[in-house]
């Protein structure tokens, strides 16, 4: 042969359906898809006591529903807290749906090669919203919410692409839990009312 690599690519015996695969998935979709949920209603939306604060998911990866690019929550913030402070490679946005209060935010600088390396910048900028505000989060930017108002609660939907996730880049770090949050506890319409309702100390 003329080819140089022919000793090389010649090398192997094992075989894979791997295109039959991609054929296979296709063929099956929509019947799958026809089982996955087109409306999620409130009972099928999962509470989760987080590090980052009160959570009701709404569309995640791990529901059976039809989204395939986004995930989102609501978020809870008592009178008076905040939410735990993170950062993540992707942008975020999250809608005042109540409340009032402002946002921490710290500019990372990052360098991907090999590896991931980032580093907080000095300067932390603070946001100020209220409900009907939409609030962007800029990518790899630390961040946290805080409630302004010490007699009612605030809720924020929160809503970030899955596309960093499925590259490999689900960078997500937890850099300071929520006050509310206590590992293990199971979160009940009552718990959260009650939650919702305490007051600032």
């Amino acid at each position: 042969m003329a080819w140089t690599e022919s000793k090389a690519w010649m090398v192997g015996t094992e075989n894979q359906d791997l295109y039959q695969g991609l054929l296979d998935e296709a063929t099956a979709a929509p019947v799958n898809n026809a089982k996955r949920k087109k409306v999620v209603h409130p009972g099928e939306m999962p509470w989760e006591m987080a590090r980052q604060g009160l959570l009701k998911h709404l569309l995640n990866e791990q529901m059976n529903t039809r989204m395939e690019s986004v995930d989102a929550y609501m978020q809870l913030i008592p009178p008076g807290s905040h939410s735990g402070k993170h950062r993540h490679l992707a942008e975020e946005c999250l809608y005042v749906l109540e409340g009032r209060g402002y946002d921490l935010h710290q500019d990372c600088d990052v360098e991907i090669t090999d590896t991931y390396h980032w580093k907080a910048q000095d300067e932390v900028k603070r946001y100020e919203w209220e409900a009907g505000d939409v609030i962007y989060i800029p990518p790899n930017t630390i961040h946290q919410h805080f409630n302004a108002d010490p007699d009612r609660p605030v809720r924020l939907i929160s809503a970030i692409n899955r596309i960093y996730q499925k590259f490999g880049l689900n960078d997500l770090e937890q850099v300071e839990d929520a006050p509310e949050y206590e590992a293990g506890v199971k979160l009940t319409p009552e718990l959260v009312a009650k939650l919702m309702a305490a007051k600032a100390k």
